[in-house]
């Protein structure tokens, strides 16, 4: 059996106050093309099962576009594999916090063969398969759900569907890259006794072991877009050779040009190496997204840069990222070593990580991406 595993589509995300010709913005319609691609592509493949590990949507109250969309890539997907089921759980960034406020997913139900999951933890049996999915939405993890994960005894295939961070023995999460997920210790999954174990949350293609993989999400939707330099895809688990495969969904360029150290140089050859670094950039900037990290350059420097052409730049790329880092200060604590002070956006992303939002209507994730989004553009502009 060939199982086509998709995570973390986010669907309605949106970013850099660019839009296309029909007034959509720019991120949103990329986020929105990669699904068809991913969709095109997997329906070309062939898989036997199809499963979606949480955040179908970018927020809980997605726009009517993202909706449609979503709901007419689901019905092209099924429409093109014939018989084959999509499994589908909500995720954190489509989780209401309230019951009562009810779920956009449970419209994906309507369409034949489509199994959504997003609140209870519950199996959906697929006879025709002699297979079981476990799900595991968001809700389904917190404190006052907690649910035995056992595979169905009964089955041929047990396939475990969770959106969530996984955790070592120390209680740290395997992998992160967002914020607001539910922590499940790795005791709990026993990997071992599943056919497959799909996992959402995550937004890069990794394996936990043989079996268990996070498929990463399909672009760049993360509050940490710089640190997802990966390709973005979704993977393909053949059961009888129990090997996953990597397929890759054509995105948006991403480029973080390599740092540069301005530590003792002038405002003029600070200007005279951003310039050769962007100008060395195969293909140019033009729509992509570029990022250049400036280290230790005191901000008298940064206010005598060429900002003229930096707006140009801007202007040209989808989105140019200018970060001027000044001089670390190092202080000693205690034992006498020495300690990297934070940034400013490092404190901010790690206070509203922390931070438990007061309403539901707060988005934590996004809150978070918002916050490091200011803090770049005040740099920006000082």
């Amino acid at each position: 059996m060939k199982i086509a595993h998709l995570a973390d589509l986010h669907l309605g995300y949106r970013a850099y106050h660019r839009s296309t010709s029909r007034g959509v913005n720019q991120r949103e319609a990329d986020v929105a093309e990669a699904f068809r691609r991913a969709v095109a592509q997997v329906a070309e493949l062939r898989p036997d099962l199809v499963l979606i590990a949480g955040d179908v949507f970018h927020a809980v109250r997605p726009g009517n576009t993202s909706i449609a969309e979503a709901f007419r890539q689901l019905s092209v997907l099924t429409e093109r594999l014939p018989g084959v089921p999509v499994v589908t759980i909500a995720g954190n960034h489509d989780s209401p916090r309230s019951v009562d406020t009810g779920n956009i997913l449970c419209l994906f139900r309507e369409i034949e063969n489509v199994h959504v999951v997003f609140e209870e933890c519950s199996p959906v049996k697929l006879r025709d398969l002699d297979t079981t999915v476990l799900c595991m939405p968001h809700v389904s993890l917190s404190a006052a759900h907690q649910t035995a994960m056992d595979p169905d005894p009964r089955a041929k295939h047990n396939i475990l569907l969770l959106h969530g961070e996984i955790t070592d023995s120390n209680g740290e999460p395997r992998y992160r890259s967002e914020f607001g997920g539910a922590q499940v210790p790795e005791t709990a999954v026993r990997a071992d006794r599943w056919t497959y174990v799909a996992l959402g949350h995550h937004h890069e293609a990794v394996s936990l072991s043989r079996n268990q993989w996070y498929a990463g999400a399909i672009e760049r939707t993360s509050a940490f877009i710089w640190q997802e330099k990966a390709p973005k895809g979704f993977l393909v688990y053949d059961t009888e050779t129990e090997r996953t495969a990597f397929h890759e969904v054509e995105t948006r360029a991403l480029v973080d040009l390599p740092w540069i150290e301005a530590k003792g140089l002038s405002a003029a050859e600070v200007d005279e190496r951003i310039r050769t670094a962007v100008e060395s950039l195969e293909g140019g900037i033009d729509g992509k997204m570029v990022r250049q990290v400036v280290a230790d350059v005191p901000r008298a420097i940064v206010r005598e840069l060429n900002h003229r052409r930096v707006r140009e730049w801007k202007a040209e790329a989808l989105h140019f990222h200018l970060d001027p880092r000044p001089p670390q200060i190092r202080r000693r604590v205690a034992a006498g070593a020495p300690t990297r002070r934070l940034t400013l956006k490092e404190q901010v992303e790690s206070f509203l990580g922390r931070w438990e939002p007061t309403r539901e209507q707060i988005d934590g994730p996004e809150l978070v991406r918002m916050g490091a989004d200011y803090v770049e553009r005040a740099g920006e502009a000082a």
